[in-house]
């Protein structure tokens, strides 16, 4: 089955799906670049809080051929960081949805919903914020569950037919 954690900045995502892994058999596949003090102090803190059991992969360009490559329950944290560090913030969003519906084991795949708050100021913001807003379309099309995460609270979002907009489906 896929999951997907979906929520704004430091809503209790990664940590909501730390709890409902398995305690062991995970593989935690880590897409962040410690490129700056405070984001490697995030990965730092994320790390110190998983159980020494799991295995990490750290995924950067090639995360669809990770999941693909990797048995069993796996934690993907994160699409936003993913997204981010590719360039132009262009993804191969249908590759990683076949990568995961293909796959046998459970998905647990976090990401940041950047939709609800203020209009962009730049364009590469802009740019970032749709092409995010159309890998989570694309992924909560594929899973099976998909859960809002506020405050460390989860809502589970009731599936709904395709939307019809102008974003091109990521196929």
């Amino acid at each position: 089955m896929i999951t997907l954690l979906l929520g704004g900045a430091s809503s209790g995502k990664s940590a909501l799906a730390e709890s409902m892994a398995p305690e062991s058999g995970v593989t935690y596949i880590a897409t962040a670049v410690a490129g700056d003090p405070d984001m490697a102090a995030r990965i730092e803190a994320h790390r110190a809080r998983r159980p020494a059991g799991w295995a990490t992969i750290e995924a950067e360009a090639g995360l669809a051929s990770v999941i693909r490559a990797t048995p069993g329950f796996i934690l993907v944290d994160s699409l936003t960081t993913w997204v981010a560090g590719s360039p132009g913030f262009a993804v191969a969003g249908g590759e990683l949805c076949r990568a995961l519906v293909e796959r046998g084991g459970d998905s647990l795949v976090v990401s940041d919903e950047v939709g609800m708050g203020v209009h962009p100021s730049t364009e590469p913001g802009r740019r970032f914020r749709e092409a995010l807003g159309a890998v989570n379309q694309a992924v909560a099309a594929v899973a099976g569950e998909v859960l809002l995460v506020v405050a460390g609270r989860s809502l589970r979002l009731d599936p709904s037919p395709r939307i019809r907009s102008g974003t091109a489906p990521l196929a």
